[in-house]
């Protein structure tokens, strides 16, 4: 079928004009697929009026002229051109969209680069979400759990969290937001931190703690976080709080079959060895291990 058969044959198809004979020959031609979905779309669009046969002659006048032909080489590249155009729309959407996702699961540590080299490690059971694409205009982190955070030189970028908000300007620091307790220790430089309407700027040395309406600043000797080498440092911490610790650290359920007991506790456990720490926790809150395995552990009173 050549260029005029094909003009005359859609308008006739798009007229509802054609035969059952006609209709079926017109439906088996390798372009109908894409005809059709050209005529659904065109049927959304709001159209003027048009004078249907001024349409028709119209038609056979441009069916005397001699019709322009398109070689089929040529038609190939503009289709391999438009999909190229479509993937890359696609590709550009996918990339300014979709967030990379950092985790350590319970038992494991995990550490990463950012795009300008600034260098995170993400403790037991935390996820760090952001950006790689336009890094440089958009430097927000938003983390679950605790991450150490060792920032390239005049680089700054932001820490979010559930409980508040860390700005960092070439620094070290570590950010832990468990529960509803928010701990930051600055290891060099400076960082601002914001815990609801609460903003206090801390340097080398120091760290603040918000837990529900209560805030305390401290000073730390370290010059990096304990857990980076395999020891917990807690401050006042809760025993529910020191086992969830614990469960993410060797990826294992501890069951507390006791009463209540309101002791705050502050010391140090290993992050590499289970048992040591139980006996630490249960000497501390007189407590008894009646079961103890690697998956599972259960704490009783005496």
């Amino acid at each position: 079928m050549n260029t005029m058969e094909e003009k005359y044959e859609l308008a006739k198809w798009l007229a509802g004009e054609m035969t059952e004979a006609e209709l079926q020959a017109f439906q088996n031609t390798p372009d109908y697929a894409t005809y059709v979905k050209i005529a659904d779309y065109s049927s959304q669009l709001k159209a003027p009026d048009f004078d249907s046969d001024l349409l028709y002659q119209n038609t056979l006048s441009k069916a005397q002229k001699e019709p322009k032909v398109i070689p089929l080489y040529q038609s190939k590249w503009m289709k391999i051109a438009a999909v190229f155009v479509v993937l890359l729309g696609l590709t550009f959407f996918v990339k300014t969209t979709s967030t990379s996702t950092e985790i350590a699961e319970n038992g494991k540590k995990t550490s990463f680069a950012l795009p300008d080299h600034s260098q995170i490690v993400l403790n037991s059971g935390s996820e760090i979400e952001y950006k790689k694409w336009n890094w440089d205009n958009n430097r927000t982190l938003h983390l679950k759990g605790e991450a150490y955070f060792k920032v390239a030189h005049g680089k700054k970028f932001e820490v979010s969290t559930q409980l508040g908000t860390v700005t960092v300007l070439g620094t070290q620091f570590n950010v832990k937001a468990r529960d509803n307790r928010f701990d930051v220790t600055c290891y060099e430089g400076r960082v601002k931190v914001v815990h609801n309407n609460h903003e206090v700027i801390i340097t080398k040395g120091t760290s603040v703690t918000f837990d529900a309406d209560t805030f305390e600043q401290q000073t730390v000797q370290n010059t990096k976080p304990e857990w980076t080498v395999n020891q917990i440092v807690f401050k006042k911490e809760k025993l529910q709080r020191i086992l969830n610790e614990l469960q993410r650290q060797y990826n294992c359920e501890i069951v507390l079959n006791a009463n209540e007991n309101l002791q705050l506790f502050s010391g140090t456990l290993p992050a590499d060895n289970l048992k040591t720490a139980l006996q630490i926790v249960s000497s501390t809150y007189h407590l008894k291990i009646s079961k103890f395995e690697t998956t599972k552990v259960i704490l009783e009173d005496f």
